[in-house]
């Protein structure tokens, strides 16, 4: 995504916590209303996003600030709508330094932006697949590619407190939305997918960009089948898993 204004998003937010003091508190609606005032064209998603890049504290900004050699170590997240200046002497260190990938003794992930996961062999296997789609859009469909904005992408997208597997764009511009099951897809899903398409259609997509769904499982069952035969903009896809092993022989070189 390039500039819409003479200035970044990025570097748009720098200058608006340049003008804070430490012991500043400022809220998501109070960032939004500036954006409104001040750039009424970039969208809400897109700000909403790039709080989460720049706050230290926010678990799921790891998909988004592996290279930025903490040059948006910048906030630090209250609560859930409340930011202040992160103080890098008080302040726990930025959680794309620390292993944020544990799980609690129930197994979920300790991440709210992130409820999928139902317990720790399905959040290792359902991560495994979101990363080999990312790298692979293109096996899906032609001209496919991840969704970047500034320093924000489209892995684990954060919308109002969720957050979308995959956020994609197509060869005409127009915004894929993915969910990612990695064992059997049921009818439930499609209100989870429903949701995020309505969510970027709104907060992210121009009048003219389209906004489609696509689903993959492991086994997609029938009521999802039943359930997707009305919607014309969702698609499902299953996906094979497969390995090869070669034996060695000590005396190989």
């Amino acid at each position: 995504m390039g500039k819409i204004y003479d200035k970044s998003i990025n570097e748009i937010m720098i200058d608006y916590f340049g003008k804070l003091s430490p012991a500043d508190i400022f809220s998501t609606q109070e960032m939004l209303q500036y954006f409104n005032d001040n750039y009424p064209l970039i969208k809400k998603g897109s700000v909403l996003g790039h709080l989460i890049l720049f706050s230290t504290n926010a678990k799921s900004r790891i998909n988004h600030s592996r290279h930025n050699n903490g040059k948006c170590d910048l906030l630090f997240k209250i609560n859930k709508n409340q930011y202040r200046l992160f103080d890098k002497l008080k302040d726990p260190h930025p959680t794309y330094l620390e292993n944020i990938g544990e799980l609690t003794e129930g197994g979920q992930k300790e991440d709210d932006d992130n409820p999928h996961f139902e317990n720790t062999q399905e959040f290792a296997y359902e991560k495994d697949l979101q990363n080999y789609l990312v790298k692979n859009l293109q096996a899906i469909e032609s001209g496919l590619q991840l969704f970047e904005d500034d320093d924000v992408t489209g892995i684990e997208y954060p919308a109002d407190g969720r957050s979308i597997d995959i956020l994609a764009v197509d060869k005409n511009n127009d915004f894929v939305v993915f969910e990612l099951k990695v064992s059997k897809g049921y009818d439930r899903v499609i209100g989870q997918l429903l949701y995020y398409i309505s969510w970027v259609e709104k907060n992210m997509a121009t009048e003219n960009q389209k906004v489609r769904g696509i689903i993959i499982c492991k086994e997609i069952s029938d009521d999802l089948l039943l359930a997707c035969s009305k919607l014309k903009d969702v698609e499902l896809f299953e996906y094979e898993l497969s390995f090869k092993v070669k034996r060695r022989l000590s005396d190989e070189s």
